[in-house]
């Protein structure tokens, strides 16, 4: 049966289904008795759920122009 730690290095596999069914039923397992990597689990599914709910909204003009000019001179700067 998969650790805790095992259990958030794969959350992300598990989620997108890409773990094996012999890991999926151990990871079942596994959550069915903790309690703390069952709260994990459904954090992150919730968070992967509002994230794909929307398009996110691009960044107001002024917005971009100034993160662009702020990365311009830190490189100028790192150049020296």
């Amino acid at each position: 049966m998969p650790t805790c730690r095992d259990m958030s290095e794969l959350v992300t596999a598990y989620l997108e289904r890409a773990v094996s069914l012999r890991t999926r039923l151990g990871m079942w397992r596994h959550l069915m008795s903790c309690e703390a990597c069952r709260r994990h689990f459904d954090q992150m599914r919730h968070t992967v759920r509002l994230l794909g709910s929307r398009a996110p909204t691009p960044p107001e003009q002024s917005t971009e122009d100034s993160v662009l000019a702020a990365s311009r001179s830190g490189e100028s700067r790192s150049d020296r």
